[in-house]
C-alpha cells in the first residue's frame, strides 16, 4: 500500500502478533536504481526481515530486474511484481496493471528478466528468493480464457505464488470481489500457490472469502489492516480456536495511535511525516464512534506534537472508544 506499508506501519502490526508475509509499499525501479535520498527508507528491514516481500513496480523489465540484487541483498521471503494496481497515475504509466493489457510476450520478457536477476541472486546467496506477482482480472472485457493465458504465461516463466484482486481495472474498490475466478485459477494451477485479496475485513468476510475459493492458500489484507493493525491476530484466533476457548486480547486503540506516530518519526524522512500520518489515520479513525470528527482532527494538524496532542483529545472526549476486546 503507497505510503502505507511503511517500516512504522510494520511496527505497529507486528506489536500485536504481526502476520505470515509483510509485502513492502510499492518500490519504484527506476527510481530505486537512482538511489535518490528518499530510497533508503522504503528499504528499511527492522521489523522481521525474514519475512517482508519487496514489491517492485515499473514499466521496464530491465530496470524490474536490475532492482532484484538491490533489495535482495536486505534479505526477505523474494520480490513481488506489481501487475495489479489500478491507479491511474501508476498504469497510465505504463506500470501495474498496465502489464495486464500488453501484448502477453512484452510482459513475459519482464518476468523472464525478473526470474533471471533473482536465480541468480539465489545462486549467489545460496537461499531460494519466492518470485510473485500481484494482478487484478484485467480490463473490463476480460475473459476466463485471456486470465488463464496471463497465469500460464506466470507460472511457465517461474512465478511460484500470485495475489488476486479479482476485480477489473475500472471497478477498483467497488463491489464484493469475484472470489469464485481465485477459485477456478487454484484449480487448474494446482502447482502455484494463490493468494486472495480484497474486502477481507472481519471474520464474517473471511469465511466468506474462504467459502468461495476454499483452495486459495492464503489471504493478503491491506487496507483493513490500517483500520485495525490486530486484523491478523484477530482472524488467527477465528482460524485456530474453532471448538476451543482462546485468550482475548485487549487493544489499547490510544496507545496505539501514539506509537504509530512516534514510529513514523523514527522511520520516515521528516519531509513525510504530515502526509503518512494523515494517510493512516484516514483509515485508523474509520473504527470510532465519532470517526469523521477524529480524521477531520488528524488530517488538520499542524505539527507531530500537535498530532499526538488531537490524539489525547479525542479519547478524552470519548473515553469509552480507547479500549477493544478481541
Amino acid at each position: 500500500m503507497a505510503t502505507l506499508s511503511t517500516e512504522a506501519f510494520r511496527r505497529s502490526v507486528e506489536s500485536f502478533g504481526g502476520c505470515d508475509e509483510y509485502f513492502t509499499e510499492m518500490i519504484n525501479a527506476s527510481s530505486l536504481l537512482n538511489m535518490g535520498p528518499w530510497e533508503k527508507y522504503y528499504l528499511m528491514n527492522e521489523v522481521c526481515p525474514e519475512k517482508i516481500v519487496w514489491q517492485l513496480t515499473g514499466n521496464n523489465g530491465d530496470k524490474l530486474a536490475q532492482a532484484v540484487p538491490v533489495v535482495c541483498e536486505k534479505g526477505g521471503i523474494g520480490v513481488d511484481l506489481n501487475m495489479g494496481c489500478s491507479a491511474p497515475q501508476i498504469y497510465k504509466t505504463g506500470a501495474g496493471i498496465s502489464w495486464m493489457t500488453k501484448p502477453l510476450k512484452e510482459t513475459e520478457d519482464a518476468v523472464k528478466k525478473v526470474k533471471r536477476a533473482l536465480e541468480k541472486v539465489s545462486s549467489e546467496q545460496n537461499k531460494n528468493f519466492r518470485l510473485s506477482v500481484k494482478c487484478r482480472l484485467g480490463n473490463e472485457d476480460f475473459t476466463t480464457e485471456s486470465l488463464f493465458d496471463f497465469v500460464q504465461m506466470l507460472t511457465d516463466n517461474g512465478v511460484e505464488l500470485v495475489t488476486l484482486h479479482p476485480r477489473t481495472i475500472k471497478e477498483k474498490y467497488r463491489g464484493l470481489p469475484k472470489y469464485e475466478y481465485a477459485e477456478e485459477l487454484a484449480l487448474k494451477f494446482p502447482q502455484t500457490v494463490f493468494y486472495l485479496n480484497g474486502c477481507i475485513k472481519d471474520n464474517a468476510s473471511l469465511s466468506y472469502a474462504m467459502e468461495k475459493s476454499p483452495s486459495s492458500k492464503g489471504m493478503m489484507i491491506a487496507r483493513q489492516a490500517a483500520v485495525a493493525p490486530w486484523i491478523f491476530a484477530q482472524l488467527k484466533k477465528q482460524l485456530h480456536s474453532q471448538g476451543s476457548s482462546y485468550e482475548k486480547i485487549t487493544v489499547d486503540r490510544k496507545q496505539t495511535a501514539l506509537n504509530f506516530i512516534s514510529d513514523i518519526t523514527e522511520c520516515q524522512p521528516q519531509e513525510f511525516f504530515k502526509t503518512r500520518i494523515q494517510r493512516f489515520f484516514n483509515y485508523y479513525c474509520q473504527q470510532f464512534s465519532f470517526g469523521h470528527w477524529f480524521q477531520s482532527l488528524m488530517l488538520n494538524y499542524k505539527s507531530v506534537e500537535d498530532s499526538k496532542e488531537k490524539v489525547e483529545a479525542y479519547f478524552e472526549k470519548v473515553p469509552q472508544d480507547r479500549f477493544l476486546e478481541i
